[in-house]
């Protein structure tokens, strides 16, 4: 058996679903100036995340859903999950993001299992706070550690996938390490290298 992990923001899906979410909910202003705050580091993973979330205090559930059943997917995303998946991989997507957008991810794209967090709601509405599996920036590496362990399946046969910082820690785990249009700190540590939106393309290096 091998493994597959991808990230989901920005990397199958293309945008983030955070500021989606801001947009259609009127916080995007808000949540620009905190991710700029965190691009500057002022701010680690979780307390960007607990802020940006405190945002969409009051909107509604179903909004979010909405919002959630019309992502827009990268060019390749379906294509190199069908492929993985014909080729003996599990395939496994970690996101610091929120279950509503991984779930119908799932659906549409097709991977095995999702790692993601859960945005906390009372009576049909988001009370702004976050919590779950991916809250700090070393969740994925932690959880890609226990999957290998759980799965049988070391580093070799290992492929990550990402775009930002936040994926770092699964590249220890992994002998490809795939850096999506990505950002630098996350080229560095990369050895396959991929700048075309087509995640097709990762085929090649299979």
């Amino acid at each position: 058996m091998k493994l597959a992990v991808f990230d989901f923001d920005s990397t199958l899906m293309d945008g983030e679903t955070i500021n989606l979410l801001a947009k259609a909910y009127g916080s995007e202003q808000q949540v620009s100036e905190i991710t700029k705050e965190a691009m500057a580091g002022k701010l680690d993973f979780y307390h960007s995340l607990r802020k940006r979330v405190k945002t969409l205090k009051g909107m509604p559930l179903k909004q979010v859903c909405e919002v959630c059943e019309n992502l827009t997917y990268n060019p390749g995303a379906k294509e190199i999950i069908s492929f993985l998946k014909e080729n003996g991989y599990k395939v496994v997507v970690f996101s610091g993001g929120f279950d509503e957008g991984v779930s119908a991810g799932q659906k549409a794209l097709g991977y095995d299992i999702h790692f993601s967090n859960t945005l906390h709601h009372k009576d049909g509405l988001l009370t702004g706070k976050v919590g779950g599996e991916m809250m700090f920036s070393y969740s994925k590496g932690r959880m890609l550690e226990k999957i290998q362990v759980l799965l049988g399946v070391d580093s070799s046969n290992t492929l990550v996938v990402g775009d930002g910082a936040n994926d770092l820690s699964m590249f220890q785990y992994a002998q490809k390490k795939v850096a999506f249009c990505a950002k630098e700190v996350l080229r560095e540590a990369a050895n396959i290298i991929i700048d075309t939106k087509d995640l097709s393309l990762i085929k090649n290096y299979l």
